[in-house]
């Protein structure tokens, strides 16, 4: 799969820009602060319906805009789309595949596939455990697009059940009627119903991503391993499965109610899971010096790509001001990597920034404007 051509309309720095892509390297080079990020910040949205730079999209749509337009030519095989998605700050967004009648944003999900290198991946290891959940739900995601739903469903429940223990709390704490719980145990029932699903597939992706993540490691750095990878739930318990996981999620959740009243937050469910890194016998965060956590994180990337790839669609690789991160050694081994990867974009900021492994075509990017080299 790769994008034959991206067309922005008031996102980010561009007021409009078309950017035909061929398979294969396609690099973007020029100074910072001139747009190369926002063009494959562009196709990571089409991917993820989010950006990997902000949480909202509203720094995605150029000041003194409404809105901003993404669109993009996808080829795979001998089959075309054309996706876009408009972003509505404040407002719900719009999506149209084949300029088709509207359809929900979450459905262009799996149209387009990427696997992102960026200098935020330091995050992963460094960052707090929200971010290796998130890693491991956006990969959910790309392997199964229906978990948007699963997520989104999560997500919503945990809201109302948050809002309803919050009162709760803050009556106790003012000495004020207790609020109404009648509804809890069905929120528990919904949460428990979500969560099991969404915990069943991480820990089936943790299954599938350890021995891949260990092999890219050692081909980064040869001899620094093994990486492990070992998931800590919050519900206690050993279960395996889609039902006996809604078991255990609802029995922790009956055993956390008083602790949950009293503090007025959900305790228990896949949002307060953890992944834990392993880099030999110790944890790589706090252990792991800074080229290690760097390997790190480009081996859960590295098997991630390969992953997707031996699942039948292979995803657009994208390497945003990775190589000026890498000592030389590093820089060349990911390279070799990723080379012969169907679609690599790149960015940096001089040409000397891009290993000679990853000849290809050139943009020169300055000012707004995005001119083949």
């Amino acid at each position: 799969m790769h994008v034959t051509h991206l067309s922005l309309a008031d996102f980010r720095s561009y007021a409009r820009v078309e950017v035909p892509l061929d398979p294969g390297v396609t690099a973007f080079v020029g100074p910072n602060g001139q747009g190369k990020t926002n063009l494959v910040e562009a196709v990571g949205y089409l991917a993820t319906l989010g950006s990997h730079r902000v949480s909202s999209d509203a720094p995605l749509v150029r000041m003194g805009a409404e809105r901003a337009i993404v669109r993009a030519q996808v080829r795979q095989g001998d089959r075309q789309q054309l996706v876009e998605l408009e972003l509505n700050p404040g407002r719900a967004n719009r999506a149209r595949i084949n300029r088709s009648a509207q359809v929900r944003p979450r459905d262009v999900l799996g149209i387009v596939r990427t696997v992102l290198f960026a200098p935020e991946d330091l995050a992963l290891v460094k960052g707090d455990p929200g971010e290796r959940r998130r890693f491991l739900d956006e990969l959910i995601t790309a392997r199964s697009p229906r978990m948007a739903g699963v997520r989104s469903d999560y997500d919503r429940v945990l809201k109302q059940r948050n809002t309803l223990l919050k009162t709760a709390a803050m009556a106790r704490r003012h000495g004020g009627r207790g609020a109404d719980l009648s509804t809890l145990d069905v929120w528990d029932q919904h949460l428990a119903r979500a969560g099991a699903e969404l915990l069943a597939r991480r820990l089936d992706l943790i299954t599938a991503l350890q021995p891949l993540a260990d092999k890219a490691y050692e081909r980064l750095a040869p001899g620094g391993g093994p990486v492990t990878l070992e998931y800590k739930p919050s519900a206690p318990g050993e279960a395996q499965g889609r039902e006996g996981l809604q078991e255990q999620l609802t029995a922790a959740l009956a055993e956390a109610r008083k602790q949950e009243i009293e503090r007025g937050v959900t305790l228990v469910g896949p949002h307060r899971d953890e992944l834990l890194l392993r880099l030999g016998e110790l944890p790589a965060k706090g252990y792991a010096s800074h080229g290690e956590s760097w390997s790190y994180a480009l081996a859960l990337r590295l098997a991630s790509y390969d992953l997707l790839r031996a699942e039948g669609n292979e995803p657009v690789l994208v390497l945003d001001d990775v190589f000026a991160e890498l000592d030389a050694r590093r820089r060349e081994r990911l390279a070799e990597l990723v080379a012969p990867g169907e679609q690599v974009l790149v960015t940096a900021a001089v040409d000397d920034d891009v290993p000679h492994l990853l000849e290809g075509t050139r943009y020169a990017v300055s000012d707004g404007t995005v001119e083949r080299a």
